[in-house]
């Protein structure tokens, strides 16, 4: 059955008639929860499974940003508490390959989190590097200030994600640390050179560019193109994202509704597929917007259908034998105790 190449929200912790409606409607290829969204474990089952009625498929893509620290959708009381990504990059040992253990697993418990309630696909991990002065929208959600950390422990995450049955999205690519501004509130340009760029901001996409999705960066580079952000710019995605990246999974946008673009949300849907965006995330849930985003959209088809299913194909493996018990309490111990339940 045909899918629409859109990824939407809805505006509560149950559908509406309306937006069931219009989902039957659109057939979006996956959807994705915010806060608004969550109140318990059985309510947050109900909304995956019929959010999933509306389209009629077991295996549609359910997203969410559960990073932790502050970006954490699940959280107490239901749910626990996960570090931010910087504290896994801190954690104190002279072994390296215990912080690449500890990332791990923290992914795998984040997967066991949410499989357990519906959700399939995790924006995660975070592979910007930060570089000092930059805006602080990254910050601690970074892995580390190198290349070497957010590469090493971005793949840990990753891999913990898989291993637990649950997709990775790796953003923003191709990279979105050098930025000085929000792109939820204004649009970032970068003014580094392309060799600065290369040997740092993209290097982690390129190390993990096997991964099976990838989130846009609302963020214009301007020794590439100086007029459009990657989202938008065919030259960012062909020449950097398809091209020196050589990243070949499903790329969706970050958010449309982000004040990063400009124009009303059908030309932001058609700019972004026509830049090479396999597929559009819309994420505030208003019907109105997501009605332009829908008309601006495609069926999904050719090469992003392949992309697509190959994500998707991903899923079909069985999650690995996971201790749980045993897990949390290596996970508690190794940052003594500052994020358990």
């Amino acid at each position: 059955m045909t899918r629409h190449a859109v990824i939407l929200g809805c505006l509560g912790p149950v559908l509406t008639t309306e937006e069931t409606a219009f989902f039957r409607d659109v057939r979006p290829w996956g959807f994705v929860l915010f806060k608004r969204n969550i109140e318990t474990p059985d309510q947050v089952r109900a909304l995956t499974a019929a959010l999933r009625e509306t389209v009629d498929d077991p295996n549609t893509p359910i997203l969410i940003d559960q990073e932790g620290g502050r970006v954490q959708r699940l959280g107490p009381p239901h749910w626990r508490r996960y570090p931010p990504g910087r504290a896994y990059g801190a954690i104190a040992t002279n072994d390296p390959l215990v912080r690449r253990e500890i990332t791990r697993l923290g992914a795998r418990l984040l997967a066991h989190d949410l499989s357990a309630v519906g959700i399939n696909v995790d924006c995660v991990p975070v592979l910007d590097v930060p570089v000092p002065g930059a805006h602080d929208i990254i910050g601690d959600r970074a892995y580390g200030e190198t290349v070497a950390e957010v590469a090493t422990l971005g793949r840990a995450a990753a891999e913990g994600l898989i291993a637990g049955g649950v997709l990775p999205i790796i953003k923003h690519i191709p990279g979105h640390g050098r930025s000085m501004a929000d792109s939820h509130e204004n649009l970032p340009v970068v003014e580094a050179s392309l060799a600065e760029l290369e040997a740092v901001d993209f290097e982690p996409f390129r190390i993990l560019s096997d991964m099976p999705m990838a989130m846009s960066a609302h963020v214009v580079y301007t020794a590439v193109d100086p007029l459009n952000p990657a989202t938008t710019s065919r030259k960012v995605i062909r020449q950097v994202i398809r091209g020196s990246i050589g990243f070949d999974g499903l790329l969706m946008t970050d958010d449309l509704s982000m004040k990063a673009l400009d124009g009303d949300f059908e030309t932001r849907a058609r700019q972004a597929l026509a830049a090479g965006c396999d597929m559009i995330l819309h994420c505030n849930g208003r019907i109105d917007e997501m009605q332009a985003v829908a008309a601006g959209a495609k069926i999904l088809a050719g090469k992003a259908k392949r992309r697509a299913d190959a994500a998707l194909a991903r899923l079909a493996r069985s999650p690995e034998p996971f201790d749980v018990e045993a897990g949390i309490a290596r996970f508690d111990a190794a940052f003594d105790g500052r994020f358990a339940a």
